[in-house]
């Protein structure tokens, strides 16, 4: 059975015209052309749909009906239709995306808010997730994006550059090295030091160790999260390292930051996609929103690193 829209869409007109005249002037056909889709679709169907007399047209058993189902469908079609223009005009449509909770606090709160003010029709859904679990759920469909450090990812990952940021020393007010414009790594580590625990301290141990002055980073604690860090700086028990899109919790609680030197050490940040996948018009949009928003509108604590620097 081989029932086309163009059949449907002629014996609706049909039925409610009564008139194979007036249905084929209502559609823009020859009233030859508008017969043949009538005579095609009964031939589909295997029954006749109307009854015609020389006066009129009327509706078989049949096609009494088939005439509601027939309207149903081109209604539902219609939405369909209407439903995917939406999405691909953005007046609609959700965006996943996993991001690191410190991310998720400092960055991304300003940059949903003005992607919202932009699209209000698309709901952007937002994953506060470990550092650790981002990409995965990436992998496991979870998201349509994700964002983190630097990885190593599987061959469907497709990754984006988001900004490359230099490491900060974060110190409590009054401390010695915040008489310094800039402060080494290695008069960092003379004081005790609070750090995260996985990978964000082994790569760091590792990359000073590598250095030309084979630095040991050994810090005196290690906890989970940076909010955790940045409360013990606050209450004298150490200082800390940071990325300055951090820099709004650092002035929540009035701490100091300086460029860490000698070596410069720098996290690249991405955006993953899956491109198994691709990504919705809504995704896409807020993909691209994003990068030049991060160019347009970088941290005051960036600015000040740029210009530092």
């Amino acid at each position: 059975m081989n029932v086309t829209l163009r059949q449907l869409r002629a014996f609706i007109a049909v039925a409610r015209a009564g008139s194979v005249t007036e249905a084929a002037l209502r559609l823009h056909i020859t009233q030859s052309a508008l017969s043949g889709l009538i005579k095609d679709l009964e031939s589909n169907l295997g029954v006749q749909m109307l009854h015609r007399t020389t006066r009129k047209l009327q509706l078989s058993s049949a096609g009494e009906v088939f005439l509601p189902m027939a309207e149903r469908i081109l209604q539902d079609l219609g939405m369909a239709l209407d439903a995917v223009s939406d999405l691909r005009e953005l007046r609609t449509g959700t965006v996943r995306i996993a991001v690191p909770q410190v991310m998720a606090c400092t960055v991304m709160p300003e940059i949903m808010a003005a992607f919202a003010r932009k699209y209000p029709g698309i709901r952007v859904r937002l994953q506060d997730s470990m550092v650790e679990s981002v990409l995965g759920r990436l992998i496991n469909g979870d998201v349509d994006l994700a964002i983190g450090p630097e990885r190593d990812a599987p061959a469907n990952v497709v990754a984006r550059t988001l900004f490359t940021l230099p490491f900060l020393a974060v110190l409590p007010p009054g401390h010695p090295l915040t008489k310094k414009q800039r402060v080494a790594w290695s008069d960092l580590v003379r004081y005790p030091v609070i750090s995260l625990q996985g990978e964000y301290t082994q790569l760091l141990s590792a990359e000073l160790y590598a250095s030309p002055g084979r630095l040991e980073f050994s810090p005196t604690h290690e906890v989970a999260f940076l909010t955790t860090a940045l409360s013990m700086v606050e209450h004298g028990l150490g200082v800390t390292t940071c990325l300055p899109y951090a820099g709004v919790l650092l002035q929540r609680q009035q701490l100091e930051f300086r460029p860490l030197v000698t070596p410069v050490l720098s996290r690249k940040f991405q955006v993953w996609l899956n491109k198994d996948r691709g990504l919705s018009p809504s995704a896409q949009e807020f993909l691209d929103f994003l990068l030049q928003h991060i160019e347009d509108h970088p941290a005051p604590e960036v600015r000040a690193f740029r210009k530092a620097r």
